[in-house]
């Protein structure tokens, strides 16, 4: 294996063990983390239910902890790790946050604007490119969202049936 190989799993693990802090808080399980110069300077998970608020993604949070510890809004030197392919918002964060690297494990879609829908970071009219590496441990970023559905949808129907 490849040290590349070897560092974006590792980082897309720590990324993953957020989602999971997602789920045990009855949230959509996707993580998200930012490395600057190799060290760990933001980890995140989607909050919207528990803060009541639309913009909670794991990647926002992330972002917002990233420019706090640098103290400063550029995130160029940044790599961001997320679990699910970005959305419209958060693809549009990454490129105003002028994010050095986008890596995701599963695509979505429903909503990706990474290229799966739509294509924001790859829109040549903007002034900013981002490298792209997707499909990082693609296959446990796309389960964790099945079994959390899943278990939803059960949980859905046990209560349709006792009623």
């Amino acid at each position: 294996m490849n040290d590349a190989f070897d560092t974006d799993n590792l980082r897309m693990s720590i990324a993953l063990n957020a989602a999971r802090q997602a789920w045990d808080e009855g949230e959509t399980p996707v993580g998200a983390v930012i490395f600057h110069q190799d060290k760990l300077i933001a980890k995140a998970w989607n909050q919207r239910e528990g803060l009541n608020d639309p913009t909670a993604h794991a990647e926002i949070l992330a972002i917002t902890q990233a420019a706090a510890a640098l103290e400063s809004w550029r995130l160029n030197e940044c790599e961001l790790y997320v679990t699910l392919e970005p959305c419209p918002m958060c693809a549009g964060a990454i490129m105003q946050a002028r994010i050095g690297r986008l890596v995701y494990g599963a695509d979505d879609p429903k909503a990706g604007a990474c290229g799966s829908i739509l294509d924001i970071t790859g829109c040549t009219a903007l002034n900013h490119k981002v490298e792209i590496t997707t499909g990082v441990m693609q296959e446990e970023c796309s389960q964790i969202l099945k079994d959390f559905f899943r278990m939803r949808r059960e949980e859905n129907r046990n209560l349709k049936n006792l009623n």
